[in-house]
């Protein structure tokens, strides 16, 4: 007799999730955007205006909200594409975080990756990246408008 796992179904679903974030300005209105595809083809994207704070708060923001939709719809492996060579390194702990203001969304993310099962970062170029930032854009505008 086999006993089900803690951590879901093995296997669970898998996705891409394309994150952006940025401020006008460094601080100034901010905000992130994220573009996600799972498996099946099906696509979700999430926005949001996050006030006035820095762009790698930012990007942290669009990390943590891809993460945290892959968390509540059964992810169990993740793949993230982000153009901050910042946020990618300090998530594979190449590089260490020294900000203050990071190391709590820092901390957040981790506890959601491992929550997740098996995430990956991966660093793209910008171009590669359109739909994250097109959405991050429309955010930082909804942000600069309130």
């Amino acid at each position: 007799m086999s006993q089900p796992s803690l951590f879901g179904p093995p296997g669970g679903r898998s996705a891409r999730a394309n994150v952006d974030g940025g401020s006008r300005g460094n601080p100034g209105p901010a905000g992130y955007g994220v573009r996600i595809e799972e498996e099946d083809g099906t696509v979700v994207e999430l926005k949001e205006s996050i006030g006035r704070t820095t762009n790698n708060v930012a990007e942290y923001s669009g990390l943590i909200a891809a993460l945290r939709w892959a968390a509540a719809n059964g992810v169990s492996k993740l793949h993230v594409r982000a153009d901050s060579d910042l946020l990618v390194k300090q998530m594979r702990g190449e590089y260490r975080v020294k900000s203050p203001g990071l190391q709590p969304l820092f901390e957040q993310a981790r506890a959601l990756a491992r929550q997740i099962g098996h995430v990956t970062f991966e660093h793209v170029r910008r171009e590669f990246n359109k739909d994250a930032d097109r959405l991050a854009n429309e955010a930082m505008d909804e942000a600069a408008a309130g």
